[in-house]
């Protein structure tokens, strides 16, 4: 899982992103919605990267990366290494997307709990 998994709170709902990254909000609106829904009590928390040192620090994949419990929640997302401040495309089942699957996010709020 990496470092970011264990030096981050348990139950931590966070969007990573970067300012001016056009799919932040909709990541963001998203994750909240989906929690909400999923009667989690948990707050999900804007996390923005300010820089390349930043990202490798946070070991951010771009923006959006939607994490649950400091883990990512995209399938394969752990054996990636390329962190970087760019802007993330996703390999959905419906396309390719700018933002997560929501089922990914859902798997991974009942895996957390």
């Amino acid at each position: 899982m990496g470092d970011y998994a264990r030096t981050h709170e348990p139950g931590a709902r966070e969007v990573l992103t970067f300012e001016g990254c056009p799919h932040a909000q909709p990541a963001l609106d998203l994750a909240r919605r989906v929690v909400a829904e999923t009667g989690v009590e948990a707050t999900v928390r804007r996390v923005d990267v300010a820089d390349d040192t930043a990202a490798s620090a946070q070991r951010f994949l771009g923006s959006p990366t939607i994490r649950v419990d400091g883990r990512d929640i995209e399938p394969g997302a752990a054996e990636r290494d390329t962190y970087v401040l760019s802007c993330r495309i996703y390999r959905t089942p419906d396309g390719i997307k700018g933002e997560p699957d929501e089922r990914w996010l859902r798997d991974a709020l009942r895996a957390a709990t």
